[in-house]
């Protein structure tokens, strides 16, 4: 050998021939895989952390984490609530999520935290608005169980249009965490306290859910300044729209009309109508007969074909159909509940 280099387990040496040698333990192999394994196990009992994809709904990021589910509920409108216990640690962020969360806690949260943020820990009665396309990194380290509400952008959009009359863009829900307002907290403990699996619960649910969505917009909402607003209805066309779309709800309504009563082409109508209520036509148009068909429901006794003619459906089982896919119950039954919470 005319050289060599040495390792604390194996040799590596130059033989007279110019050849390489490498001179390995028999054990070698053996430790290595111990050590492998040794390594494997201490990064397993380290705290997880749940990193969703980017995106990810609340819902599911909690879903696939070690959080225990205790019951949800699609409330009807878009509206959904989930029941939540954790009592495992882990480590949660959730990154850009396409809607809003209102949490609540219940019970617990002390050593819970938003990472960097140790001295703000969480308690019953806390409550945290996560906006759309926020990203948030928790550290959950003890027990906690909390109540979310879920609401969608176009949701919050809407109702700016319908209450304040504002230009949804300009509008933005702000991040709070660990703030408490007995009005909401109050709200959200009536919404935990629905089991949510039957159609009475369920639509007392729906009316604390659009209560709170109220609430959020009038006192928890911001004006975005100097945010550049590209396209989009001028205010005044988009009024008259509105107010096209709600004088001819009970009749034949199509984008062409509405789009010849702004001198606009049907195209540019429907692309502006989007960009400025956050929906397009149609779907504006369904959920403002479905309105008037509640409003109608729940001030009388009119015959259901009546309430269906009137909200611009064809006939009794169309709204039906369409009432059930929103609220999951019949205009029967909503009917009746609002008589007797009346």
């Amino acid at each position: 050998m005319v050289g060599s280099f040495r390792h604390p387990f194996i040799r590596f040496s130059m033989r007279r021939d110019g050849k390489p040698a490498l001179h390995i333990p028999a054990d070698f192999c053996s430790r290595f895989r111990a050590n492998a394994y040794a390594r494997a196990k201490l990064i397993s009992m380290e705290t997880p952390i749940h990193r969703p994809q980017p995106a990810s709904p609340v819902y599911e990021v909690l879903s696939q984490s070690r959080a225990d589910l205790e019951r949800e509920a699609l409330l009807g409108d878009g509206l959904r609530a989930a029941l939540w216990r954790r009592e495992q640690l882990e480590d949660t962020i959730y990154d850009r999520p396409t809607h809003h969360t209102l949490s609540l806690y219940l019970e617990d949260g002390y050593d819970v935290y938003l990472n960097g943020q140790p001295s703000r820990r969480g308690g019953p009665g806390k409550l945290c608005l996560l906006p759309a396309e926020h990203e948030s990194y928790w550290r959950i380290n003890g027990r906690i169980r909390f109540v979310h509400f879920y609401f969608t952008q176009e949701q919050f959009g809407e109702l700016a249009v319908r209450m304040l009359d504002r230009e949804p863009r300009l509008l933005a829900l702000r991040q709070n965490i660990y703030w408490e307002d007995d009005r909401l907290a109050g709200l959200g403990r009536q919404l935990a306290a629905q089991h949510w699996q039957d159609s009475e619960s369920r639509l007392n649910a729906n009316a604390i859910g659009h209560e709170m969505l109220a609430y959020l917009l009038l006192n928890h909402s911001d004006r975005q300044r100097g945010l550049p607003v590209r396209g989009g209805l001028a205010p005044t066309l988009r009024r008259r729209a509105l107010e096209l779309i709600d004088h001819r709800l009970d009749g034949e309504l199509t984008v062409g009309e509405l789009a010849q009563a702004l001198s606009l082409s049907e195209y540019h109508f429907a692309r502006m109508f989007r960009e400025s209520v956050g929906e397009a036509p149609h779907r504006w148009i369904m959920r403002r007969r479905l309105a008037r068909a509640r409003d109608l429901l729940s001030r009388g006794d009119l015959p259901l074909t009546v309430v269906a003619h009137r909200s611009g459906f064809s006939h009794a089982s169309h709204l039906t159909r369409h009432f059930r896919e929103a609220l999951g119950v019949t205009p029967g039954i909503y009917r009746l509940w609002t008589q007797n919470r009346g």
